[in-house]
């Protein structure tokens, strides 16, 4: 990786509170050093009391884009200057570009959870379907496979019920979808509606490091060889519920897969640029694996 920059070195980075743990610097920054550009990516630790003063510190230095993660993703866009149409339904933004000194905010989120999945859109489309969560990934998962997959049936699972209701009522709003049932995350419960679900979302940060030995469920007659498990936590990447699915010969999915296609999208926003994604997944496997 280039150790060396320049006075025209171009910023960008990420924002979020805590941070320590993200593999986007080394995405990015690897990514720069591939397709040759004078770009390098930084990570900025910042509480929700300093959100607005550091907005104003990247227009000053013309910082030329940033990624936003846990706790701004929500509270930011009433900040920015323009966000997307994706970005406004789901109601969150995890990607800004400064154009000269104009804030714009997306939702590249959509882009890594619809190239992880697109390979099995035949077998969604038109299925039963189960989402855990109701924060801003989950409102990412929904968006999409609304948008992308026409699953037959949603059932939003949540540890709150209400929270689910409410995220219910908001898609019915913003995108017309009635399909929904809501549940409460109680897996002795659950153990039918995942069985007849033909994907299974965990959209929950529920078995994220260093919390590792933690899963959404730990039933095995949750899964069958017919299901794909889509696992949206990254670190680690082969969490408890995809070895718990794997062994019941599901198809699994980790996050990994989605970080970098989101980071992909974002990349491009900032550049112009198309991000060489194969190689750095495989850079990204092996730095994870270290």
């Amino acid at each position: 990786m280039k150790n060396t920059y320049h006075l025209n070195t171009k910023l960008t980075g990420l924002i979020g509170h805590p941070i320590k743990h993200s593999y986007s610097p080394f995405i990015h920054n690897i990514a720069f050093d591939l397709k040759k550009l004078d770009f390098i990516y930084l990570s900025f630790d910042v509480t929700p009391s300093n959100l607005r003063t550091v907005l104003k510190g990247i227009v000053g230095l013309s910082i030329r884009g940033f990624n936003v993660t846990i706790p701004h993703k929500e509270n930011i866009m009433q900040l920015l200057n323009e966000v997307s149409d994706e970005a406004s339904i789901i109601g969150a933004v995890n990607t800004v570009v400064n154009d000269l000194g104009k804030l714009h905010g997306y939702n590249t989120d959509v882009d890594g959870i619809y190239e992880t999945l697109q390979p099995y859109k035949e077998e969604i489309s038109g299925n039963e379907i189960s989402v855990v969560g109701a924060g801003g990934a989950a409102r990412a998962v929904i968006y999409t496979l609304i948008r992308h997959f026409k699953p037959s049936k949603i059932n939003l699972i949540n540890r709150t019920e209400q929270r689910a209701e409410s995220l219910k009522n908001y898609f019915y709003d913003k995108m017309k979808y009635d399909s929904f049932m809501t549940k409460e995350l109680f897996p002795p419960q659950l153990v039918d509606v995942f069985k007849n679900s033909k994907l299974i979302v965990n959209a929950t940060s529920v078995g994220m490091f260093p919390e590792s030995d933690d899963s959404i469920t730990s039933l095995h007659d949750s899964f069958t060889k017919e299901q794909i498990v889509f696992d949206l936590v990254y670190n680690p990447s082969q969490t408890q519920l995809l070895k718990l699915a794997a062994a019941q010969g599901a198809v699994t999915l980790d996050g990994l897969k989605m970080l970098v296609y989101q980071a992909a999208k974002s990349f491009e926003l900032w550049t112009g640029e198309s991000m060489p994604v194969e190689q750095i997944y495989k850079s990204l496997q092996l730095y994870v694996g270290n």
